[in-house]
């Protein structure tokens, strides 16, 4: 493996296992999707221009890597929010953990209820940060489309949250 590749890998590593969570990727297989990831980008990485941002590439492979992984007979989504909390942490923030292991829990059924296309396009936008542009790039489609599914995106899941907090009793 060469030099800048290797780099690639250790400094992109979290970010691509944050993305097949968010991609709806039970955590019992995010390790090994993630480095399927690799072994893609690793095949492909003769053709990535290395003047262009490296995580919207990647994100492109998570995505297909994703898509093809929730498609595979036997996929079973998992269960998001059932973290368990330990009652016998008495730091001070314990209460601001748990009440941010809810909201993350929120995101991720939220995410959950929308098809991969639009979650890509919302979670590379609003989460990662990126210009439409580059996300239409990873993504292969035109800008029309990007922009159309972020619009759609957004509104299910705004909907989506709602309906999970009236279901638990919240606001």
């Amino acid at each position: 493996m060469d030099s800048h590749f290797q780099s690639v890998f250790e400094a992109e590593f979290s970010y691509v296992c944050r993305s097949l969570r968010r991609c709806g990727i039970p955590d019992r297989d995010v390790e090994d999707l993630a480095h399927d990831v690799f072994l893609a980008a690793h095949l492909r990485f003769g053709e990535f221009d290395r003047a262009r941002a490296i995580k919207p590439w990647l994100f492109g492979i998570v995505f297909r890597v994703a898509s093809h992984h929730r498609r595979r007979p036997g996929y079973r989504r998992e269960e998001l929010g059932n973290e368990p909390v330990d009652p016998s942490d008495a730091a001070p923030l314990a209460d601001e953990r748990v009440e941010m292991s809810q909201k993350r829990a929120l995101v991720l059924e939220a995410l959950e209820a929308l098809d991969l296309d639009r979650r890509a396009v919302l979670i590379l936008h609003d989460l990662d940060e990126l210009p439409m542009r580059e996300i239409a790039e990873s993504l292969g489609i035109p800008m029309f489309t990007a922009y159309s599914r972020l619009r759609a995106a957004r509104t299910q899941f705004t909907d989506a949250a709602r309906r999970i907090q009236l279901r638990r009793g919240e606001r």
